[in-house]
């Protein structure tokens, strides 16, 4: 089984620190030979790489759906393309909240670049004050946020990151990582990710979990040798 291992950078590291961090991580990635393991970075715009690694794949935080055009401020798949990157995170909280993205928005997003043939990295979850109002209704909220998206889609990757563990150090109980991954698997057959506070303290114990596929790694992921422990959880 594929075991995924994603790290989103957000605004953080520049470009010349993400080229050293690459070519480290290429190095260890060849030493520890595991072909079970499907590594990913999303560098901010500025510090994208050619997608060249042997041992990795470098993706995007988000891209507007477009070939190219009067998009002040986007990137679009046209200079995606140049870059040879051909995986997207779709959905994060972030963009969501701050970014005003609404689920139309996302699907558009979304149809455009499954027709372009990416892997995408979809992101769901939810407010504390959902969570706390009991299953149902997390149910509920999680499968409007899939809402629009072909669920059969072969290069779809589900990432369920609670927004209030997110960036937050308190990552979801190992109850809640486990039923709320048991509940989705009933919606989709995609493999389904955690993200929230992932750490190379608790990744093991994440990685373990039934219906847990993998891990979408934030601040944990900034310093190589700490997302190098979260891969050794996953050998």
């Amino acid at each position: 089984m594929i075991m995924y291992i994603a790290a989103n950078f957000k605004s953080n590291l520049t470009r010349a620190q993400v080229q050293a961090y690459s070519q480290e991580l290429e190095s260890y990635l060849a030493h520890i030979q595991a072909p079970h393991l499907k590594v990913s970075i999303f560098p901010s715009h500025t510090a994208l790489l050619a997608n060249d690694f042997a041992h990795f794949q470098i993706g995007a935080q988000n891209a507007h759906y477009a070939q190219n055009g009067a998009f002040t401020g986007e990137i679009t798949l046209k200079q995606l393309a140049e870059f040879n990157i051909c995986s997207l995170i779709i959905g994060h909280s972030e963009r969501r909240m701050m970014f005003n993205e609404s689920q139309e928005h996302i699907n558009e997003k979304f149809a455009f670049y499954k027709e372009a043939g990416f892997s995408l990295y979809y992101c769901i979850g939810e407010p504390l004050n959902v969570r706390k109002q009991g299953e149902n209704a997390l149910k509920d909220y999680l499968s409007s946020q899939l809402s629009g998206i072909a669920l059969d889609y072969p290069k779809l990757i589900i990432a369920y990151e609670p927004i209030w563990a997110i960036g937050t150090g308190v990552s979801a109980s190992m109850e809640e990582i486990a039923s709320t991954h048991a509940m989705l698997s009933t919606l989709t057959s995609a493999p389904l990710l955690y993200g929230g506070s992932v750490n190379a303290s608790n990744a093991k114990e994440i990685l373990s979990l039934k219906h847990v596929h993998g891990v979408l790694v934030g601040s944990a992921s900034l310093e190589l040798e700490s997302f190098k422990g979260i891969i050794q959880a996953g050998l």
